[in-house]
């Protein structure tokens, strides 16, 4: 008989120490799914140091109330981030909330770690008083789209782009959006 059990899987409010660990996956992200010269270009504008100070404060000193990062775990080990916070878009009431950020490690990966996680970012929005949460998916992904869509996130018909600093690439999104309560 096996006396060793499957580590605890969890979602939470990321700590400050873990921005040093988002970091690196969110840049093992970017490898993943972005195109080679994408993800190279990325890569290239941020080194990792700066990305963690970014997530340090982002996690410690969030930029207006109601920005929120968690992380989703498995034993004590982060395999995935999520940020939430206030929507941004020009055509936004004050109940639109979003997540900004989601992110799950490729390793870990089909392991009920993006549900769980995006369960917790929705709860977490309806908990800061949002109604609606609006996701912005690259219109290319379409297993992230499928996964959402498979939640109950539906297009509401927003789309938006924007060009790389360099000009090398442009990235084109489509929203989603969820009603957080019934």
């Amino acid at each position: 008989m096996n006396s060793q059990s499957a580590p605890l899987q969890t979602v939470r409010t990321a700590w400050p120490a873990e921005a040093a660990d988002i970091a690196p996956i969110q840049r093992r992200v970017w490898v993943e799914e972005w195109s080679a010269a994408e993800a190279e270009a990325l890569l290239a504008a941020t080194d990792l140091a700066a990305m963690a100070e970014a997530w340090n404060e982002a996690i410690t000193r969030p930029p207006v109330a109601g920005c929120r990062v968690l992380v989703a775990l498995e034993g004590e080990r982060v395999v995935g981030f999520a940020a939430t916070a206030p929507s941004d878009d020009e055509d936004a009431s004050p109940r639109d909330g979003m997540v900004a950020e989601f992110a799950i490690d490729p390793v870990a990966r089909r392991q009920g770690h993006g549900s769980r996680l995006m369960n917790a970012a929705v709860d977490t929005l309806r908990n800061d008083g949002f109604t609606t949460a609006t996701w912005w998916v690259r219109t290319t992904n379409d297993a992230l789209r499928a996964f959402l869509q498979s939640a109950g996130w539906e297009p509401d018909g927003a789309t938006r782009s924007f060009t790389s600093d360099d000009g090398g690439f442009t990235v084109k999104q489509v929203r989603l959006r969820v009603r957080t309560t019934d």
